[in-house]
């Protein structure tokens, strides 16, 4: 078990004389993923140096949220904190440790932006958004309105729903009515944004880029300053939304499993690659073809995912993202 007493955790919060929400934003959730890192910085050195001023309402600043995993320059430090995060009376890892201190400081504010990068060698960033409103079991919500208005004010054109009930069938299909261990293995679906919908707030992940993208801080960076101003947290004019002509909305409708280290696939799969019902995206350890159930685009495909792990989602479009 990793210990904490090596590590620190860091947050920084500027106040303004005005009301307003409280926000927090953060980078390299992940330690590998440090577009968001390099553009926190980059906006606590303007609001330090006066460029920039929080005039109503706050905002925190994380800019590393995982230590272990960024000291190791690596996703994950004992596990992946953005699974299972959850408070735990017995820290088992150290991605138990940072729950027990930003899960509570997650509760303590009203909107989440959490910067994010990816691993494929292409691909625009895209911004992933939660539920519509609903008073379901799975992930009830109440303020689709404002963080679909927020995601459309980010500066990118993609923008993906649907996570958790994506996950939460896979998951049901596999448990098959054992009530205690679904819930357990839903729980694991939770991370940062769903957590902190869960305490009444709402919450968007940026992915900004490839890891090592040079653009990626950049569009980390933009994000930024528009969540402050479209929150009013600066004053500025609020951005422009992303026009509906221009906007790519996808729906996550179901996940696929590794069920065997054997299983690959067909061909070396990015996000947002377009399959066509019938085609074949890998083939089974025993030689079964793994086809498409319908035309739509992939997500996520990955090649190292162990044996019993999720291997890719696909989606459809959702027309009606951000029309109400």
């Amino acid at each position: 078990m990793s210990t904490a007493r090596n590590f620190q955790f860091k947050s920084v919060n500027y106040t303004g004389l005005g009301q307003g929400p409280r926000v927090i934003i953060m980078g390299a959730t992940h330690g590998n993923e440090i577009c968001g890192t390099e553009a926190i910085k980059r906006v606590m050195a303007e609001l330090d140096s006066g460029a920039l001023r929080i005039a109503a309402g706050s905002v925190t600043f994380v800019p590393v949220v995982n230590p272990l995993a960024y000291a190791k320059n690596e996703r994950n430090g004992d596990r992946n904190l953005n699974r299972n995060l959850f408070p735990k009376d017995d820290p088992q890892d150290f991605e138990d440790q940072v729950a027990n201190w930003l899960c509570p400081l997650l509760a303590q504010h009203d909107v989440l932006l959490d910067l994010h990068s990816f691993n494929a060698a292409h691909g625009e960033p895209f911004v992933m958004v939660g539920p519509v409103d609903n008073d379901g079991e799975l992930e009830p919500f109440r303020h689709a309105e404002k963080e679909r208005a927020l995601a459309r004010r980010l500066g990118v054109r993609r923008f993906v729903t649907g996570w958790m009930a994506a996950y939460g069938g896979g998951v049901q299909r596999r448990m098959r009515g054992n009530a205690a261990e679904l819930e357990t293995v839903l729980r694991y679906g939770v991370g940062t944004t769903e957590y902190m919908r869960t305490t009444g707030g709402y919450a968007l992940t940026l992915e900004c880029g490839q890891h090592l993208d040079p653009k990626a801080p950049e569009v980390a960076y933009r994000a930024i300053v528009n969540t402050l101003a479209h929150l009013q947290l600066i004053e500025a004019p609020d951005p422009e939304p992303v026009p509906f002509d221009e906007m790519e909305a996808l729906h996550m409708v179901a996940v696929y499993d590794k069920l065997d280290a054997g299983d690959g696939f067909s061909r070396a799969w990015a996000s947002f690659d377009p399959v066509i019902e019938g085609e074949q995206i890998g083939t089974r350890a025993d030689g079964t073809p793994v086809l498409a159930e319908f035309s739509g685009r992939i997500l996520f495909p990955d090649a190292k995912a162990g044996a019993n792990s999720e291997w890719y989602y696909l989606t459809r479009p959702n027309p009606e993202f951000g029309r109400g």
